[in-house]
């Protein structure tokens, strides 16, 4: 296919695709789906080899949060039956670290539900890092507390952190109907603010709130734009009680044409496999492992995830290797550039006009798995151990 093989070139070269390469991405046909997972496989091993690294999220504070995002469990208004808890002191959070850790985790990420950290709120955080890293000297650590207040970035990259997540989720002209406490530039100035205090940027997507395949190239094209060093990409978990509770629009032929668009268009950035995988891929989860070089091990925020060991299986049957804590993950021409997307067109191309939709997705979507979406009671905040 003279599409593949175009992309794939771009991609070795770290060259922006079009919009309208990216969009022919996701119009392709189920009987073309093993050929495009290959070919983004080619650009995925250019950059990464077989290595998967491997994430561990710690929530942090869960639920109540003043926001009003649909999408999300913890958001005002829920009525999802999930774990409710303030923070967590800071051994009880190194001790959950210490779980993903040992089950390989290279990076841990430390999530906080709210509209974003007091200064005492980073004051715990800096104290947990702290704990962390004394406890773990080589691990990265992650932190996500919603939007940030001038200095905050600065005081957490003191203390420790590593990098920051802040996602954008959406493109930018649907964002309003998925959230309307906070606005889309506001999100697009805290992973700015990250960046400029030399935190690693880390800012993704979520797939299946009902978008087109316009609004989901935007949003790529967006993140390039921003130039984060990771991308983690999530397929929405419809939780009964939130108001996306019946958008059930993935399958995970759909679910892999989006991870193949956003590798050919991030060739050389870490692009995550985050949350909701279990619920969309299900068993195609392995093939995923071909476009993206990173995922979260074990539980997510508030759902839970399959067995820690299942996924160190699923790696090794797969024919990669978990990521070791000596090695970089960014290819050495962004790391040696402190991140970026580093592409030889000297960065992201104007957005320009709005892409012409692309074809429709096929019929046939299956049936909402409601019961492969369980709530997290296990781990952080529980009595019970955790899952990593």
């Amino acid at each position: 296919m003279d599409l593949l093989n175009t992309l794939v070139d771009k991609g070795l070269r770290r060259e922006l695709p079009t919009r309208e390469e990216a969009l022919a991405v996701l119009a392709t046909s189920d009987d073309d789906l093993l050929e495009v997972v290959a070919a983004a496989g080619k650009v995925r091993r250019q950059w990464f080899g077989r290595r998967v690294k491997l994430n561990y999220l710690v929530n942090l504070k869960s639920g109540l949060c003043p926001e009003d995002c649909s999408y999300c469990s913890q958001r005002l208004g829920s009525k999802a039956e999930i774990l409710k808890y303030t923070w967590l002191k800071p051994d009880e959070a190194s001790k959950a670290a210490a779980a993903g850790v040992a089950g390989g985790a290279k990076r841990v990420c430390l999530v906080a539900s709210g509209r974003g950290p007091t200064d005492r709120d980073v004051d715990r955080v800096s104290e947990t890092i702290e704990a962390i890293k004394e406890r773990h000297e080589g691990v990265e650590v992650c932190a996500c507390l919603g939007l940030l207040s001038d200095g905050q970035a600065d005081r957490l990259r003191s203390a420790g952190a590593d990098a920051y997540n802040h996602n954008l989720n959406t493109s930018e002209g649907t964002y309003g109907d998925i959230t309307t406490t906070h606005t889309y530039a506001d999100r697009v100035e805290t992973v700015q603010q990250a960046q400029a205090a030399g935190l690693s940027a880390c800012s993704g997507l979520i797939a299946g709130m009902g978008e087109s395949d316009a609004d989901l190239v935007d949003v790529v094209f967006s993140l390039r734009k921003l130039d984060p060093d990771s991308v983690p990409v999530n397929f929405l978990i419809p939780f009964e009680g939130t108001p996306l509770a019946k958008e059930w629009n993935l399958t995970p032929q759909r679910c892999l044409r989006i991870l193949a668009m956003v590798r050919f268009l991030c060739p050389d950035v870490e692009v995550r496999l985050a949350g909701g995988r279990e619920v969309h891929l299900r068993s195609m989860q392995p093939l995923a492992l071909h476009l993206v070089n990173s995922i979260f091990l074990g539980d997510y925020l508030t759902s839970e995830g399959q067995a820690g060991q299942a996924d160190l299986d699923m790696i090794a049957d797969a024919g990669f290797e978990v990521e070791g804590a000596g090695t970089t993950t960014l290819p050495a021409h962004r790391a040696q550039a402190g991140g970026g997307c580093g592409s030889h067109d000297g960065g992201c191309a104007p957005c320009g006009d709005a892409p012409t939709e692309a074809a429709s997705e096929p019929s046939g979507i299956p049936a909402a798995r409601t019961d492969l979406v369980a709530v997290r009671r296990r781990g952080a905040g529980t009595d019970l151990a955790p899952n990593a």
